[in-house]
């Protein structure tokens, strides 16, 4: 098997550890080759600036190779929990702790030399979803998308309320532009979050709803 995993020689401590700064072992230990970021505020007159985040890291797929039989689970177990960490550390410093983030989502793309499950594998398990949610203080599931890319690939990251999922002020989509990932062999894994909801949600919520169902389709009016 190819893998750019490094086997470890002796455990590390990262609960307490930024890795903002310092982070040469991290990064050789799953192959990083790039780690980014992107930050916009949307102006909001009674809300202040709304600050919205992206943290994206792109790695070599360390199962290139391998059939669809393989257990992917001893890599995911290795290398999520360092891509949960490293993005969610890049995230806190955008939007100034854990205490201000109201929203959060997550991505990954593979390659096309990969399998779609190899994305998935990536983020879709507790070793990256209950790392990014505990350092952003969140307590829902996190919404995602993920699928194939190649350079140059623009995609949306979904993003809803961090504690209160359906919330629907918070359901939005961040834009991002990937110019030189994920290569034929890559994975690119995106974390999001943000301080607000949408600028100018107005379209009510689950606590002010009317009661629907399809009984309204018997008096429908063109």
């Amino acid at each position: 098997m190819n893998s750019p995993l490094a086997q470890p020689s002796q455990l590390i401590d990262l609960s307490n550890r930024s890795t903002l700064d310092a982070y040469e072992d991290l990064a050789r230990a799953i192959g990083l080759r790039k780690i980014s970021c992107t930050v916009e505020e949307l102006p909001h007159r009674e809300l202040g600036a709304i600050t919205r985040a992206t943290a994206t890291a792109v790695i070599p797929n360390p199962w290139l190779g391998t059939g669809t039989s393989q257990d992917l689970s001893e890599r995911t177990e290795a290398i999520a929990p360092l891509l949960a960490k490293l993005l969610s550390d890049r995230l806190l410093q955008a939007l100034g702790g854990a205490e201000k983030v109201e929203a959060f989502g997550k991505a990954a793309l593979v390659g096309s030399d990969g399998e779609l499950e190899h994305a998935g594998a990536l983020i879709h398990t507790p070793f990256f979803g209950n790392l990014l949610r505990e350092a952003l203080g969140g307590t829902s599931i996190i919404c995602f998308v993920d699928g194939r890319g190649v350079p140059g690939e623009s995609l949306r990251v979904p993003m809803w309320h961090k504690t209160a999922a359906a919330t629907r002020t918070h359901y939005q989509t961040l834009e991002l532009s990937l110019p030189d990932a994920p290569h034929a062999g890559e994975i690119a894994v995106i974390a999001a979050a943000s301080t607000g909801p949408r600028p100018h949600a107005r379209i009510g919520d689950r606590t002010t709803d009317q009661v629907i169902t399809s009984e309204i389709l018997k008096g429908i009016q063109l």
